[in-house]
């Protein structure tokens, strides 16, 4: 009798049925990852971007995000050029596959790159998935949440059917920035292409005074074409061979205060917008 009195007045928390099903208390530096293994705290494919620019720069490439589609694409001077490009995924699943399929065509050695998984018991250590990455000729890369890049599948000699205008699309527009303006793998914000770059050094010419494009062309080359296409919207003519800055124009500048140490004295970027 006096056991079931207690048993009736402890306390929430503290009745015994709830003692006995409680889980064992977890240590001090205990981390919650998310449910998904392959996830870990990669939460955005932007978060594998520096350990894979890291590692391909360790190869003695030069790695930049983001270029004409490609998460990453790295050169290696050489003749001709030695072109690299690596696909961030969160996991691998079928639309990587595809993405490298296609990448294929335009690059000498393509990576696929994705978090190391719990224990190592993820994609990457299915014999299948390495077997199709040979078979297609990509290389695996898993990052670590220390950022440690570890090579499961090294890419094998492949030739699939040549894609050089592709190449030389990438090659141009990676030599063509100024830096390395757009972080891989971002997505749901504008590139900072280069041609961008080459309008926004327009704009900051602009800013100043109106301008003819004449007097635009020893900063840029193509000042004339990026002048009449007006693609953004920047750019309007005042009067016969005289431009100015429209109010989007004035405020590119402000939208993109970092692109500006990049944008003087730019040469040769294509006059067309890139992808």
């Amino acid at each position: 009798a006096l056991f079931a009195r207690v048993y009736a007045t402890a306390p929430p928390g503290r009745h015994p049925a709830d003692v006995a099903s409680r889980p064992p208390p977890k240590p001090a530096n205990h981390v919650d990852y998310p449910r998904h293994r392959s996830l870990r705290i990669f939460l955005v494919e932007s978060s594998l971007y520096a350990p894979v620019k890291a590692y391909l720069e360790s190869l003695g490439y030069d790695a930049k995000g983001e270029v004409c589609g490609c998460d990453v694409v790295a050169l290696k001077d050489g003749d001709p050029v030695r072109v690299v490009v690596a696909e961030l995924k969160l996991g691998f699943n079928l639309e990587l596959v595809l993405q490298a399929v296609e990448r294929s065509a335009f690059c000498d050695e393509l990576w696929l790159a994705i978090p190391l998984s719990k224990k190592g018991r993820g994609r990457e250590g299915d014999g299948r998935v390495r077997k199709l990455c040979r078979l297609i000729g990509v290389g695996l890369l898993t990052v670590s949440p220390t950022g440690l890049c570890e090579v499961v599948v090294a890419p094998e000699p492949y030739t699939p059917r040549r894609n050089p205008k592709k190449r030389s699309r990438l090659v141009a527009e990676h030599r063509k920035r100024r830096g390395d303006p757009t972080r891989g793998g971002s997505t749901r914000q504008p590139i900072m292409t280069a041609y961008r770059q080459q309008a926004l050094a327009i704009a900051n010419l602009l800013a100043t005074a109106p301008c003819r494009p004449k007097d635009l062309k020893p900063h840029c080359p193509d000042a004339p074409k990026i002048l009449q296409g007006n693609v953004y919207g920047w750019f309007e003519r005042i009067e016969r061979g005289i431009y100015a800055l429209t109010d989007t124009g004035r405020a590119a500048p402000e939208r993109w205060p970092d692109a500006a140490r990049h944008t003087p004295h730019l040469a040769g970027a294509s006059s067309t917008p890139a992808a």
